[in-house]
């Protein structure tokens, strides 16, 4: 019997929900009481600043602390949290508050959004997620703002605080610092450079791992998807603050100014914003070029699987060195901590990865022929951080070309829902083949 195609299956609606989000969103933004001139903002940069925030990307054509109100802002910071912890996230917190049961439907759904690959008790784990984004926000609202009350009026530093806290745990990397300054100016305060950075690993580590890092006095154990997370963030962290610590102790627009402790906090906070954040301590623009590659690739890895930031996941990084080294040691299985990967999740850790890469390349392909006198790393480094959700900019953004906005506002949709996910969404039902073919043989290498 031939099985009813339905529309809403799971990839097509988290499709559509991040698409109406971002267009109720854009709407606001347009309204006169959204910015500081009373004119609102044009329907394309209000769609690329609503998509920056639901896809918790931070690229932003006009600057976020003087060009909106505080409507606006809060606007702006709303889509932020939704698209952070996920619209069904919050969807199933109405839903209990008003004492409605969860169906099997919805659960599936909760799953699908939080990249779970269980179903058992996600119900609650979407609860946790809420209460767990809630205390770490408010605790980093909480010391951000008695740092900024030395700098400003004591109810401009609790929203300062608030605004700053929310935005870096969700890796969105908005700011209201004023003039795409981010963070330049507390690059060597401990207390900012600590705080936020420990806000974007939180935010970036996965609520999975989270969990399981809670629960860990109950069940005295951790997943092998929570070793391989930890590990791999451990290693990129610290190859990521080494790395820019000696490509730029030298350079006189970024680190060389600096004290030592100076200079490791400002490497430190670079490295763990390039996995997805978007703020800034360092000027984007003046690094090397090396750091630049650095910071590209670091980018492009991302954060980790269920968390509020991009970019093609570490467990994936780690998927395909395991690959590779177990062939370059003749062995047929990838193992860690003696388990052994599944061959499907292999040939899925593969496909993200060029899927990734491919739009990358494409879009980047694309921008060099819109955006015409930018050198070919800026446009590289605009298209991996949209991808990558990550926000960082060498100063392209706000000189973007109509077109070059619609490519950008594109690649930071895709980097946030996952391209495979889109690709789900609109290809037609996906049935098992009904036989398999003989084996072929091809030189490879």
């Amino acid at each position: 019997m031939k099985q009813k195609k339905t529309f809403f299956d799971p990839p097509k609606i988290l499709v559509l929900g991040f698409s109406v989000i971002i267009l109720i969103g854009a709407c606001l933004l347009t309204l006169p009481a959204a910015t500081t001139n009373g004119q609102g903002l044009s329907f394309l940069n209000a769609l690329f600043t609503a998509t920056s925030a639901t896809c918790v990307t931070g690229l932003v054509v006009v600057d976020t602390g003087t060009t909106f109100t505080i409507f606006g802002q809060i606007v702006i910071l709303t889509l932020i949290q939704v698209g952070g912890l996920g619209f069904m996230t919050f969807a199933t917190f109405f839903a209990l508050i008003l004492g409605k049961k969860i169906s099997l439907k919805e659960r599936i759904l909760l799953q699908e959004s939080l990249n779970n690959l269980s179903m058992e008790e996600i119900v609650k784990l979407a609860k946790r997620i809420l209460i767990f984004s809630a205390v770490i926000e408010l605790t980093g609202a909480l010391i951000l703002s008695i740092r900024f009350s030395f700098d400003m009026s004591l109810k401009k530093a609790i929203y300062f605080g608030i605004f700053h806290s929310i935005s870096n745990f969700n890796n969105a990397g908005f700011d209201l610092m004023g003039e795409f300054h981010s963070l330049t100016d507390y690059v060597d305060d401990p207390a900012v450079t600590l705080t936020v950075c420990l806000l974007i690993i939180l935010g970036g580590i996965g609520f999975i791992v989270m969990n399981e890092l809670y629960e860990y006095h109950t069940i005295k154990r951790v997943s092998l998807h929570t070793k391989i997370v930890l590990c791999t963030s451990a290693i990129l962290l610290l190859v990521g603050t080494i790395g820019i610590f000696l490509l730029e102790y030298s350079n006189q627009m970024t680190l060389k100014p600096l004290s030592l402790s100076g200079k490791i906090l400002g490497s430190l906070f670079q490295s763990v914003t390039a996995r997805t954040a978007g703020a800034n301590t360092l000027n984007i623009g003046a690094l090397t070029q090396s750091s630049i590659l650095l910071i590209i690739l670091l980018m492009f890895i991302g954060a980790s699987p269920g968390s509020t930031g991009g970019g093609i996941k570490t467990t994936t990084f780690a998927t395909l060195l395991g690959a590779v080294w177990s062939q370059i040691r003749g062995k047929e299985d990838v193992t860690f901590y003696r388990q052994r990967i599944e061959y499907s999740t292999i040939y899925k850790a593969l496909t993200v990865t060029l899927s990734g890469l491919f739009l990358v390349i494409f879009i980047t392909l694309l921008l060099t022929i819109t955006e015409h006198g930018h050198d070919f790393l800026v446009l590289l480094f605009e298209a991996t951080s949209a991808f990558a959700t990550v926000g960082l900019s060498m100063g392209l953004t706000p000189e973007l070309s109509p077109i070059g906005k619609g490519l950008i506002i594109f690649t930071m949709f895709a980097g946030r829902v996952g391209p495979l996910t889109i690709a789900y969404a609109v290809a037609m039902r996906r049935n098992p083949d009904p036989f398999r073919y003989p084996k072929g043989k091809i030189m490879i290498g």
